[in-house]
């Protein structure tokens, strides 16, 4: 059966097509075939019979218009975004100017803020402050506001950068200037806010209850009676701090202290409390290297070291015994074990 044509086509093309008979091939000079010119010209079709439109429909050029109006009003705003701040210029920004709403890069999830990182200048100083000047890490961290874990982290990552760089390491430069392009960016300059909480406390289960506690009007109730008062083993802020030291300073300098004098004396504290904690874990390594005894074969160094059995606890899952870091079963995967309570303390 021959192949139908669309009813869509033009009357003039079917009439041409139905007229024209069948294009001999002639041969040529240089012996190739060619086909005769077939003079077969459409004529225009007339504005009463036109069997489809040209035109796009006006949704679509609506809306296009209207994209690129919204994206030349802000395109130079998202491609060349303020310097001051270190902000990238997200498109939450666009539409609010708070501060808030600068840091959303995604507009349609408001709960993700977008934390800053340090920038490069800002991690020199932390390294020149701690490796050069000698500072110990309290100090650091309470002069910059940064997490004393950070810094560590910092000391260690710059460590490592300055290792490959003296011994000729490709680094990923163009990676990192296009992430730090994309988030925004701390200097750490003494005008700016905090970069971080320095001194969070963990909240104990046990402090979130309400006590009433009786006392005597002429006592002087601190917060290591209030301590006490929710568990024995509850410590007071003061010990949960990570820089301690930062209250005797603000201590110091409310009782008149010059600010100088206060802060050497601070940074003298500090130090000490971590050559303490310092001499502490070297202690601890060489008690743990005492329990140890090493063998050393060709290939293999064995180690042996002596185990208390009643370490593991009544239950036999205590930290401190042996098979827990393995992974000692629980008893919520157990068959035929009671998981309810049976009797009442």
């Amino acid at each position: 059966m021959p192949p139908r044509i669309h009813t869509g086509c033009s009357p003039q093309l079917l009439s041409c097509l139905d007229a024209a008979p069948l294009p001999q091939r002639t041969a040529t000079a240089a012996g190739r075939p060619s086909w005769p010119q077939q003079s077969c010209l459409l004529s225009p079709p007339s504005s009463s019979s036109a069997p489809f439109s040209t035109t796009a429909p006006r949704d679509m050029n609506r809306k296009q218009r209207d994209f690129h109006k919204w994206l030349n009003s802000v395109k130079e705003q998202l491609r060349n975004p303020p310097a001051e701040g270190n902000k990238p210029s997200y498109l939450g920004g666009v539409k609010s100017s708070s501060d808030s709403a600068r840091m959303r890069p995604f507009p349609a999830n408001d709960k993700f803020v977008s934390q800053p990182v340090l920038s490069e200048e800002a991690r020199e100083k932390i390294w020149q402050s701690v490796m050069v000047t000698g500072l110990p890490l309290k100090a650091v961290s309470a002069q910059f506001g940064v997490d004393m874990r950070r810094v560590a982290a910092v000391i260690r990552l710059k460590a490592i950068e300055n290792e490959w760089k003296a011994s000729f390491k490709p680094m990923a430069l163009p990676y990192a200037k296009a992430v730090m392009s994309m988030v925004p960016v701390a200097d750490l300059r003494f005008s700016d806010k905090p970069f971080e909480p320095i001194n969070d406390i963990h909240v104990h289960k046990f402090t979130q209850q309400q006590l009433f506690v009786p006392t005597s009007e002429s006592r002087h109730f601190t917060r290591a009676d209030a301590a006490k008062a929710f568990g024995d083993h509850i410590l007071p802020p003061d010990e949960k701090m990570r820089i301690p030291e930062l209250i005797q300073f603000e201590r110091d300098v409310a009782e008149g202290v010059k600010p100088q004098e206060a802060q050497k004396k601070f940074i003298a504290a500090a130090a000490e409390s971590e050559e303490e904690l310092a001499e502490k874990e070297h202690l601890r390594v060489q008690r743990e290297e005492a329990r140890k005894l090493r063998i050393e074969s060709g290939r293999f160094e064995f180690r042996f070291e002596k185990i208390n059995v009643d370490s593991s606890g009544k239950d036999g899952k205590s930290r401190k015994g042996v098979g827990w870091r393995y992974g000692v079963p629980f008893n919520d995967r157990r068959r035929a074990v009671v998981k309810i309570p049976t009797k009442v303390d």
